[in-house]
C-alpha cells in the first residue's frame, strides 16, 4: 500500500473551519469548547430523546439484507439497490469459525429495546444453514463487469489521492456501485481496511474541495461506524453514548449529539437503554432506576439479541425423557385414544430421525459409570437441562469426553466440537477404546460450515446432544450462528476455561452467560497436574508463586532488555531445550504479547529463521521448511510448514493435517510461526513453550494473558522475563482487559 507520504488519502487532513452555525440556547457559539456540564447536559438530552424513541418504537427497523430473506421475499430486480459499506473482515477463500453470523431475525421489540429485536418465541425463528458470508450486494460476478468496476473505483481513488491497492477491498465492501458511492460519499472510504479518519478527510477534501467540512453528516455517519468497529476490534460489542460523543468531539465534529441523533435513523447503529444494577435498599422502589444508553453496530446488536432468544429457546423447548417402565405404566393406565396418540407421535418422531430420549434411570446409570465425580456431575446436569455450562482447566477436558461417551452410549445423536484440529485429536484420545462416540468429534468450523453432520430441512443440526469445548473463544456472532444451528429440544453443553483469554472477536459470550446464571453450571474439581499445572492454577487465582520443579518443568530466566530476551529465547529453542529435555525445536513454540517491538514475533521469527532455516526467502519471503501460521479469519490461526512454491502459489502443510495452496495475495498475509502471540496459540498446546516478556509489553500483560500463555505448555515452560514488576502486577492486579457488552442485560430481560 502507498505510504502516507505518497498518498494524500493517507495523510492527515489539513484543518478546515467548521461551517457557521447559530448560537445555542446558552449563548455558546458552535466553535467554542463545551464545559463539562454542557457536555453532560447534551449527552443526557440525547439519551432522553433515545429513550422516547425506543418507547414509541419510531426508529426504523434495520434494512434487511438479501442474505437474510427467504427466496420468496427477495426484492424484484428493478434496478440497483443502495446499500451501506461493509465493515467486516475480508472474507477468506473458505469459511471459518471466526466469521460472522448471517440472517439474524428481527421484529418489533419490547420496551427498552429498539425495533428490530428478536421475535418472542421459537416458532417464529427462521433457521438457516450457516454459510460463508456472501459478497456485498451488487458485487460484480462477471469478469468483464469486475474489470470495469475495478477500473472505475481505481479512477475515483486516484482522484482522491488514495492508493490503488484499496480498489479491490472497496469493490468487495461496497459492491459494483463502489465508484459512484465513493464520489457521492467520500467518507465511505473509512470502511476499508487500514484507513483512518485523517486519511478519509484528506480523500474527501481532494474530491469535494471546500465542501468537505467537519460537520458533514456523511462524515459523522462514517466516523460513528468506524469508532464502533474499532471498539469491536478491542472486544467491545457496544459503547456508551457519552464515550462515542466524546470521540466524535475529538474528531472535530461540531455537534456530536445532533450528529448521533441523525446517525441513529440510518439503522446501522442501534441505541439501547439498560438499567444500571443498584444494591438492594439503595433507592426508593417508586423511583425510576438509573439507566445508561448504549450504541451498537447493527450486526452486533442483533447477534446479542439473537443469542438471548436462542438460549431461552433451548431452555424452554427441552423436555427430558421418561423411563421405559413409567411409559409402559402410562399406556396401561391411560385411555386407548391417548395410547394411539403416543404411538402416532412416536412414529412421527422416528420418521424425522429423532432419537428416543432416555429417562432419568438410564442417565443415572450412565453418570455412575463416569470416571470422576466431576464427570458424573456433568452427565447428571446434561440429563436435566437443555443448556449446561462446564468450567475447568486442561485436565477437565476429560469430563466433556465422558459426557460424549455416555450420550452416545444411550443411543443419542451426540457430537463434540473443538476450536482446533489439535483439540479435536486430543479429545478423541480421551474417549475409552471402542467408544460409540468415536468419529463424532470435529472442529467448530467443520460443524458450522462442513458437511459431516446431517441437517434437518430447516437447516438445524440433527443432533440430540452437542458439546462445544473452548467456548470462551466464541465471539457473539459465531455464538449466534451456533445457537441458530441447534434444534429445539436439543442439549447444548458449553465447556471451557473461564480464566483464559476471551474471543478475538467482540463480546464475552461465555463469561456473560456464566454471570447471568440462567442455566446449570458444573465447575470441575479436577486439578491440572504437575508443576506447570500448579503454577497456572496459582495465576488463575491471582497468585504468582514459585513452584517445585525437580525435572526442570518450569524455568525462569531474566533479561535486561528486548534484545537479550530474543537471544535467550532463540538459544532455548535451538539448543537448550532439545539438548536438556530431548524436545525438538519443531515441538517448541515462542510466545510473546505482540508482533512489533524488539522482542515481538517479527524479531523472534527473524532470529529463529536465521538459526534454524536460513535462506533467501525466495517465495515471497519464505523458504521450504519454514514454520508459518496462516490466519484465514479473525481468531483463526493454522500453524504449518512451507513445502514449496510455484506459479500456482505457496504450498503449505498444516499441522492439523492436510495441505493448502495460498495465492500470492494470501501469502502476503502469512507469518512465520516459530513465534506467535498468545491469542494465536489459543486452543493448542506444545510439549515445550518459551514465553518472552519484553519491557515494552508490560502494559499489555494481564492475568488472563499470563494464564493462557503459561498454560500452552505440556511438559516444559521457560519464561524469559524482562518485564520487571509488570508480570507480578498483571497477575495480582489486572485480571483482564474490560469489555463492554450487552448480552448479560439481554439475558436478564429475557
Amino acid at each position: 500500500m502507498t505510504t502516507p507520504e505518497q498518498s494524500p488519502a493517507e495523510r492527515p487532513a489539513e484543518p478546515t473551519a467548521a461551517p457557521d452555525t447559530p448560537d445555542d440556547s446558552a449563548g455558546r457559539t458552535a466553535d467554542a469548547p463545551l464545559t463539562a456540564e454542557q457536555r453532560a447536559a447534551a449527552v443526557a438530552a440525547l439519551a432522553k430523546a433515545i429513550g422516547a424513541i425506543n418507547a414509541n418504537d419510531i426508529i426504523a427497523p434495520p434494512r434487511p439484507r438479501d442474505a437474510d430473506l427467504p427466496a420468496d421475499d427477495l426484492p424484484a430486480d428493478d434496478g440497483p439497490v443502495a446499500d451501506g459499506p461493509s465493515t467486516g473482515e475480508p472474507s477468506a477463500e473458505q469459511p471459518s469459525a471466526g466469521q460472522p453470523s448471517t440472517g439474524v431475525p428481527s421484529a418489533d421489540a419490547p420496551s427498552g429495546r429498539p425495533a428490530g429485536g428478536p421475535v418472542d418465541g421459537p416458532s417464529a425463528r427462521p433457521v438457516r444453514r450457516p454459510a460463508a458470508p456472501l459478497d456485498a450486494a451488487g458485487a460484480p460476478v462477471d469478469d468483464a463487469q469486475r474489470k470495469a468496476a475495478l477500473a472505475a473505483v481505481t479512477e475515483v481513488l486516484a482522484a482522491g489521492g488514495a492508493p490503488a491497492d484499496l480498489a479491490a477491498p472497496a469493490l468487495a465492501a461496497l459492491g459494483e456501485g463502489a465508484a459512484e458511492q465513493l464520489r457521492e460519499d467520500p467518507w465511505a472510504v473509512l470502511s476499508l481496511p487500514g484507513v483512518r479518519p485523517e486519511h478519509a478527510d484528506g480523500f474527501a477534501k481532494a474530491l469535494l474541495g471546500p465542501a468537505a467540512q467537519p460537520g458533514d453528516q456523511r462524515r459523522a455517519q462514517a466516523l460513528v461506524s468506524w469508532l464502533l468497529e474499532q471498539a469491536a476490534l478491542r472486544g467491545h460489542s457496544a459503547q456508551e453514548l457519552g464515550e462515542v460523543a466524546e470521540a466524535l468531539r475529538a474528531q472535530r465534529v461540531p455537534d456530536p449529539e445532533g450528529a448521533l441523533q441523525a446517525v441513529l435513523v440510518d439503522g446501522r447503529v442501534m441505541p439501547f437503554q439498560e438499567e444500571l444494577p443498584m444494591p438492594p435498599g439503595s433507592h426508593d422502589e417508586d423511583e425510576e432506576p438509573p439507566v445508561r444508553t448504549m450504541l451498537a453496530l447493527e450486526r452486533l446488536a442483533l447477534a446479542e439479541e439473537s443469542l438471548g432468544e436462542g438460549l431461552v429457546r433451548l431452555l424452554s423447548t427441552f423436555v427430558p425423557g421418561g423411563d421405559a417402565a413409567a411409559a409402559e405404566d402410562g399406556v396401561e393406565d391411560g385411555a386407548e385414544a391417548g395410547a394411539e396418540d403416543r404411538v402416532e407421535d412416536g412414529a412421527e418422531a422416528g420418521a424425522e430421525g429423532a432419537s428416543a430420549q432416555p429417562g432419568p434411570a438410564a442417565w443415572e446409570e450412565a453418570a455412575a459409570a463416569a470416571p470422576s465425580p466431576s464427570a458424573q456431575a456433568l452427565v447428571r446436569a446434561a440429563a436435566g437441562s437443555g443448556l449446561v455450562l462446564h468450567t475447568g482447566g486442561e485436565a477437565a477436558r476429560a469430563e466433556p469426553a465422558a459426557l460424549l461417551h455416555a450420550a452416545a452410549g444411550l443411543g443419542l445423536r451426540a457430537w463434540a466440537a473443538t476450536w482446533t484440529g489439535q483439540g479435536r485429536d486430543a479429545l478423541a484420545a480421551l474417549l475409552p477404546e471402542g467408544s460409540p462416540a468415536a468419529g463424532r468429534i470435529g472442529t467448530l468450523n467443520d460443524l458450522l460450515y462442513g458437511a459431516d453432520v446431517p441437517r434437518a430441512v430447516d437447516g438445524t443440526l440433527e443432533l440430540d446432544v452437542l458439546v462445544v469445548l473452548d467456548a470462551p473463544l466464541l465471539d457473539v456472532e459465531t455464538a449466534a450462528t451456533l445457537l441458530e444451528a441447534v434444534a429445539d429440544g436439543a442439549r447444548l453443553v458449553l465447556s471451557g476455561d473461564p480464566e483464559g483469554l476471551w474471543s478475538a472477536g467482540p463480546g464475552r459470550f461465555f463469561a456473560d452467560l456464566r454471570a447471568a446464571k440462567t442455566c446449570p453450571a458444573v465447575a470441575s474439581r479436577t486439578p491440572d497436574p504437575g508443576p506447570i499445572g500448579e503454577l497456572v492454577s496459582g495465576v488463575g487465582v491471582g497468585e504468582l508463586q514459585p513452584v517445585d520443579a525437580p525435572d526442570k518443568e518450569v524455568v525462569i530466566l531474566t533479561a535486561r532488555d528486548g534484545g537479550e530476551a530474543v537471544h535467550r529465547a532463540v538459544q532455548l529453542l535451538t539448543d537448550s531445550i532439545p539438548r536438556a529435555l530431548s524436545v525438538p525445536s519443531e515441538q517448541t513454540v515462542l510466545l510473546t504479547p505482540g508482533h512489533g517491538g524488539p522482542a515481538g514475533t517479527r524479531a523472534l521469527n527473524a532470529a529463529a529463521k536465521a538459526r534454524l532455516n536460513p535462506g533467501p526467502g525466495r517465495f515471497g519471503g519464505f523458504d521450504p521448511g519454514d514454520r508459518v501460521v496462516h490466519s484465514p479469519a479473525l481468531g483463526v490461526s493454522l500453524p504449518g510448514r512451507v513445502l514449496d512454491g510455484d506459479a500456482g502459489g505457496l504450498h503449505v502443510e498444516l499441522a492439523d493435517g492436510g495441505r493448502i495452496t495460498l495465492t500470492p495475495a494470501q501469502a502476503r498475509k502469512l507469518r512465520h510461526g516459530w513465534a506467535v502471540t498468545a491469542h494465536q496459540a489459543v486452543g493448542r498446546r506444545w510439549p515445550a513453550v518459551v514465553v518472552v516478556l519484553p519491557p515494552e509489553a508490560a502494559g499489555q500483560l494481564t492475568r488472563q494473558w499470563v494464564y493462557s500463555a503459561f498454560g500452552r505448555a505440556e511438559r516444559h515452560l521457560s519464561v524469559v522475563h524482562a518485564a520487571g514488576p509488570a508480570l507480578d502486577q498483571a497477575v495480582t492486579e489486572r485480571p483482564a482487559q474490560d469489555r463492554t457488552t450487552r448480552l448479560r442485560s439481554v439475558l436478564t430481560a429475557q
